[in-house]
């Protein structure tokens, strides 16, 4: 028993889904429908479009950021150099001076400004050296950036010509859907799977055309309106035959009338003598 239960919800189910697919694609293939959904379609792909923009601008914020920096770098980095010139030239006067006064190498090399000299010129060529690496990092950077940023620029474009191409696409589906929708109804009517709805509804209009017109006509006739036709009518007959007939007396020609009619009716009331 529960296993026919089963086997009844299940075909129920089928049923219903069935019925449900039928009416969703029956609907699918309506032109304000089909319309619908490709505009649903470009405004999705539209969300997406400007998500993939910030994502591509935050890209592009960050290799300004890098190149902000290389440029800042660089500035810091001049400035070493002429630091490190400034602290070699300082250290070349000092070492000039004690060979002058004739001091050894030994105590040049243990005098406090050359040692002051010697020791800014190292802290500024090891600054350098850092700012180089980088310098060189960062333009490394730079460059990744500015390939992935060019390719997504491109993918932009391609993504907003096809947005182009689907709202053409929209047009061309919902003519096409129309135009075959109404071949479809045009051939269904040839071949007689459909019934031409312009040819009932003439049928129709002239059914009430004529059932208006017998309406009149018995309203007419139960008005008296028929009957006073009809008298109108005999009138006219009795007074055209009365003018009629006094034009002949006028003429003459109505006693020749009145005179052959007896001859001719006694000419009917003779009999035949029997043989």
């Amino acid at each position: 028993m529960f296993r026919a239960l089963g086997r009844l919800f299940r075909a129920f189910w089928y049923l219903i889904t069935g019925r449900l697919d039928e009416a969703r694609k029956a609907l699918s293939k309506d032109p304000n429908v089909v319309r619908a959904t490709y505009d649903s379609v470009i405004e999705e792909k539209k969300r997406r479009i400007s998500t993939y923009k910030e994502a591509v601008a935050t890209l592009i914020a960050q290799e300004e950021a890098k190149t902000a920096k290389i440029k800042q770098l660089t500035e810091e980095s001049q400035k070493l150099e002429r630091l490190k010139e400034g602290a070699m030239a300082k250290a070349k006067k000092a070492v000039e001076g004690l060979q002058y006064a004739g001091k050894s190498m030994a105590e040049i090399k243990h005098d406090e400004d050359y040692k002051r000299c010697l020791a800014a010129y190292q802290d500024f060529n090891s600054t350098l050296s850092e700012k180089t690496a980088r310098i060189a990092e960062l333009e490394g950077d730079v460059r990744g950036y500015q390939g992935t940023i060019g390719n997504h620029k491109v993918q932009l474009e391609s993504l907003v010509r096809e947005i182009d191409k689907l709202k053409s696409e929209a047009a061309d589906a919902v003519a096409d859907i129309i135009m075959a929708k109404e071949e479809k109804e045009i051939a269904d009517v040839l071949s007689g799977i459909a019934q031409d709805t312009t040819s009932q509804e003439l049928q129709e209009m002239r059914e009430l055309r004529n059932l208006a017109k017998a309406e009149a006509r018995v309203s007419q006739e139960l008005a008296g309106t028929e009957t006073a036709a009809t008298e109108a009518e005999f009138l006219e007959y009795a007074r055209t035959g009365a003018n009629n007939d006094e034009f002949d007396m006028l003429i003459g020609l109505a006693k020749d009338a009145d005179t052959a009619a007896p001859e001719a009716h006694e000419r009917r009331e003779t009999k035949l003598p029997e043989a």
